[in-house]
């Protein structure tokens, strides 16, 4: 398998990482769009929300956990924003489940 977010789970490309543990790891978005912008994703490989059934929604579950403590940390007490696009049309460029958590600005709804 070809994937960026499995390589840098596996340690074969480096990452600015802000949090690590057994299912997740988070780090510093490499374009961030935000003062704060962390991708979070988990180490089991999953392509997509699409994919997400009884079998691995613990993860995801998990993830918010994560996103709470990054965002306590990184001090984003006024608000933040997680996201996460699933398939091409929705903006999905990396194969491999992750969340954005980003925050320190204010955004606009739908976009920006």
């Amino acid at each position: 398998m070809d994937c960026i977010f499995c390589k840098i789970v596996a340690g074969e490309i480096p990452s600015a990482k802000v949090y690590e543990d057994d299912t997740v790891v988070a780090f510093n978005d490499l374009e961030p769009q935000a003062p704060v912008h962390v991708l979070i994703i988990p180490k089991q490989h999953i392509a997509s929300m699409a994919e997400i059934d009884e079998r691995n929604s613990a993860v995801v579950a998990h993830i918010f956990e994560v996103a709470a403590i990054i965002a306590k940390e990184k001090g984003l007490d006024d608000g933040f924003r997680v996201v996460s696009n699933c398939g091409e049309s929705a903006g999905q460029s990396v194969k491999h489940l992750h969340f954005h958590l980003m925050g320190g600005r204010e955004f606009g709804w739908p976009a920006g």
